[in-house]
């Protein structure tokens, strides 16, 4: 049977490392993260994940960083608000994990990706009765294929922005 959570936003981010500059990774984090997981304990192929990030939302540390990042040469978030991630496949792959694959868009493309997933937890009791789960997620993109590839060439050779992204997700969820 189902059981169906609402990601906690306060208690949930999306999380990405990419290269700068070839010499060193730039974190960021996006501090809106909302959807359901409908989970399903004895046949966990038939669980269910919705995710919507708000881009404006992005954080990494350096305002005009952040703000070119919600330009029209990164993310374009007046043309394209949000990323979402829609699953297709959910598989247990060990006792505590399993990858979820799905559709994953950014920048209005949309492609097919695949999380390492740890959890879900089992269910705890919060402070306010509430029954949660939490699970982290992992995986690499390449920006380029969703269409974010601003970029400039350094004077000594490559490029001042790495086309991998790792994103690293930390999920709370409250079961409705």
């Amino acid at each position: 049977m189902k059981t169906t959570y609402k990601i906690d936003p306060a208690h949930s981010s999306a999380n990405f490392t990419v290269r700068h500059m070839m010499i060193s990774n730039v974190r960021g984090s996006f501090g809106s993260v909302q959807g359901t997981i409908e989970f399903d304990a004895e046949h966990p192929e038939q669980s269910q994940v919705n995710a919507v990030i708000d881009i404006n939302s992005i954080n990494t540390g350096d305002e005009k960083r952040d703000g070119h990042l919600k330009s029209p040469d990164f993310f374009d978030a007046a043309q394209h608000p949000t990323i979402t991630f829609q699953s297709r496949k959910v598989a247990r792959t060990g006792s505590d994990g399993g990858k979820v694959t799905g559709d994953l868009t950014i920048h209005g493309t949309t492609k097919e990706v695949a999380l390492d997933v740890e959890g879900p937890t089992p269910e705890a009791k919060d402070p306010y009765g509430n029954q949660r789960i939490g699970l982290s997620a992992t995986t690499k993109i390449n920006r380029e294929d969703f269409g974010v590839s601003f970029n400039v060439a350094l004077e000594a050779g490559g490029m001042v922005v790495g086309k991998d992204v790792k994103i690293e997700l930390e999920i709370s969820a409250i079961r409705a």
